[in-house]
């Protein structure tokens, strides 16, 4: 009985001591916010109702009467270098970093503003020596990062992959795709410089970080084939298929020539026939219509682009199914498939499009880093059309 009781007498105790906490802590909050100025919460009312040119002019004001309020700069500084005001952004963190009082966390802060900064207005040399400052504390690997997209930029493939080891070191998420795209940069590079030696090693390096980069050996059997070493050029070519299929269109026109070039045309149109069975696309029947059309005869394209409009019917595909037509059809037919063959190409012959995966951008040629968004390996290896044609 006597637990009980105290139990009971405990209740209303608790009680009270939670209510005159909860005046202490609303008491302070009504005398912190009594001591803000009310440009502060006039410039957050702008910000809650996307006003960024009157935000900025109320936050102004505050950081006049409060200079020592660090908040505010970084939040001025942050609309400064949205609104493209780079020049004045540098400014605010410029003027927080001559603070002596400045405590460390902040100016590490303050130095990560100060290299976005930079970075935004394209002074890429004063950028890369600002991150370079950040060593260590909580905006080290953000500078990394911002460090990666410098050398992205200039295209400074070297120091790309020492920052993207560097990155991992650090805790991030794997980088060898990436690591493995700078490689074939670099070969690329050699290649134009006609270093075959240089461009294998560089390829090498490249599937040592990345087993599966079908870039890597998609240029290892361009190297090979610019050595006239076709048989190698092909086995190198072949292997796409065993790491990502759906590259295949991206080898398709190099193995049909390496085939020719061999005195093995055939051989090149039943592998086509193959893998536009297997992997119906409008890239592979583009590559190899052609070349079947003109091994094999006009019916036998067409029984190919009917195969595959079966498969995947498409405009782009009934483009060339209507070719193959036209090639053994007889007058009038053949002025009426024509006709339509034409109408469906002037509709449709901007359709056809690579499309990255990550921010959507559009665009004719295959890349592998999206121009949009710098993403590597972005873009699906064949190309899209949209369900409605344009006006």
């Amino acid at each position: 009985m006597d637990l009980d009781f105290w139990w009971l007498l405990a209740i209303p105790v608790a009680f009270a001591l939670g209510w005159m906490a909860a005046r202490y802590d609303l008491k302070t909050l009504l005398s912190e916010s009594a001591n803000l100025p009310r440009s502060y919460f006039r410039g957050l009312n702008f910000l809650l109702n996307e006003q960024p040119d009157q935000a900025i002019d109320a936050f102004i004001e505050v950081v006049k009467l409060d200079p020592e309020t660090i908040e505010l700069h970084f939040a001025l500084g942050n609309l400064f270098r949205r609104r493209g005001e780079t020049e004045r952004a540098i400014r605010v963190h410029q003027n927080l970093l001559s603070r002596a009082d400045l405590p460390v966390t902040e100016r590490d802060h303050a130095l990560f503003e100060l290299g976005q900064d930079f970075l935004k207005a394209g002074l890429l040399d004063r950028a890369e020596e600002t991150f370079r400052s950040l060593k260590s504390g909580d905006y080290a690997m953000g500078a990394q990062r911002a460090l990666l997209t410098i050398y992205g930029i200039e295209k400074d493939w070297n120091k790309s992959i020492d920052t993207a080891r560097q990155l991992e070191t650090m805790g991030s998420e794997p980088l060898e795709k990436e690591v493995a795209q700078f490689h074939c940069e670099l070969a690329q590079e050699a290649l134009q410089q006609q270093d075959a030696e240089e461009a294998r090693r560089q390829l090498g390096l490249a599937l040592k970080a990345n087993p599966q980069s079908v870039r890597a050996t998609i240029l290892s059997g361009d190297v090979d084939a610019a050595g006239g070493a076709q048989e190698a050029a092909i086995a190198q070519w072949l292997h796409v298929e065993a790491q990502n299929p759906a590259y295949l269109p991206l080898v398709a026109e190099k193995l049909l020539k390496a085939y020719q070039a061999l005195g093995r045309g055939e051989e090149g149109a039943d592998l086509m026939a193959t893998w536009i069975d297997r992997y119906p696309s409008n890239d592979l029947l583009d590559a190899a219509y052609q070349h079947v059309a003109a091994l094999r005869g006009p019916e036998a394209a067409h029984a190919l682009a009917r195969a595959q409009m079966q498969k995947s019917p498409n405009l782009a595909g009934m483009t060339r199914l209507l070719e193959a037509q036209q090639s053994t059809a007889e007058e009038p037919r053949r002025s009426e498939l024509e006709l339509m063959r034409t109408l469906i190409r002037q509709r449709t012959k901007n359709l056809p499009r690579y499309t990255c995966q990550n921010c959507g951008f559009r665009a004719r040629l295959f890349y592998w880093q999206c121009p949009g968004c710098s993403g590597w390996e972005t873009y699906a290896p064949r190309r899209v059309e949209p369900i409605t044609a344009p006006n």
